[in-house]
């Protein structure tokens, strides 16, 4: 993906937003090794742009911290990958509420100003590291689904994502703030939801036959009662559950 020009100015080399795509994930709790570019394939290929766009109006005022200085794209990329996952860190230890840029920048030992340079606010940077962390954890388990084998897998994947997975975490705390937020729910939808409910619609379809409306239908049907258990419930989606979910919905 080409680097995006904001307000008339071209971020510098150094920034060009396919660079991370590259780039292995420093091991962190159980995050992730995905790239960014297979995230962007996972969802439909505009959502990290769509945070980039976000992000790149931010401070360009540069500051001391060698360890993430422009004149090393190296250190630069490495910068980036601590802050995306200091962000997934600490909103597990501590929630939505509590994260905030200077804990991030702490955790990831950079300075505010080179939060700054990428990303908007902290939303941009969870945004981030769900699009990253998708990639691989709402992969459809075959590459070509074509049985209902394929969607049971599949949703036992996305269960799995959504109640224990870090990005399921940022998941959850993006859904909850986007009910506040009328930027943060564009982003979420547009740049990641939309594309991710596009794919998942047409798989559904390929599994079972029948026309996108129904494939839509169903796929809402066994998809609820997940995000009903883990956002307002607060309770374990154990595969006991989501078997007897797709039990009811699903041929065996």
């Amino acid at each position: 993906m080409a680097a995006t020009v904001v307000n008339g100015q071209q971020p510098p080399p150094d920034k060009d937003h396919t660079a991370i795509a590259a780039q292995p994930r420093p091991a962190a709790g159980s995050r992730s090794g995905a790239s960014r570019a297979a995230g962007e394939r996972a969802v439909g290929g505009r959502a990290a742009g769509a945070a980039r766009a976000a992000g790149a109006s931010g401070s360009t005022k540069k500051n001391d911290d060698t360890a993430s200085t422009v004149g090393n794209g190296r250190r630069s990329e490495a910068a980036r990958l601590a802050v995306l996952n200091a962000a997934d860190d600490l909103l597990v230890e501590q929630g939505f509420e509590g994260l905030t840029i200077e804990g991030i920048a702490a955790a990831a030992g950079v300075a505010k100003q080179t939060i700054y340079r990428w990303w908007k606010s902290k939303v941009d940077i969870l945004f981030d590291n769900l699009v990253l962390d998708a990639a691989t954890g709402l992969a459809w388990p075959a590459e070509t689904p074509s049985d209902p084998a394929d969607l049971r897998a599949y949703l036992h994947r996305f269960a799995d994502f959504l109640d224990a997975a870090p990005a399921g975490k940022v998941l959850q705390a993006l859904l909850g703030h986007a009910q506040l937020d009328a930027r943060s729910a564009e982003l979420l939808h547009s740049g990641f939801l939309d594309a991710l409910r596009s794919r998942d619609v047409a798989n559904t379809r390929a599994c079972l036959g029948g026309t996108a409306d129904e494939a839509a239908v169903l796929l809402d049907a066994l998809l609820a009662p997940l995000y009903h258990r883990a956002l307002v419930l607060r309770r374990p989606l154990d595969r006991a559950f989501v078997d007897a979910l797709l039990d009811q919905h699903l041929p065996r």
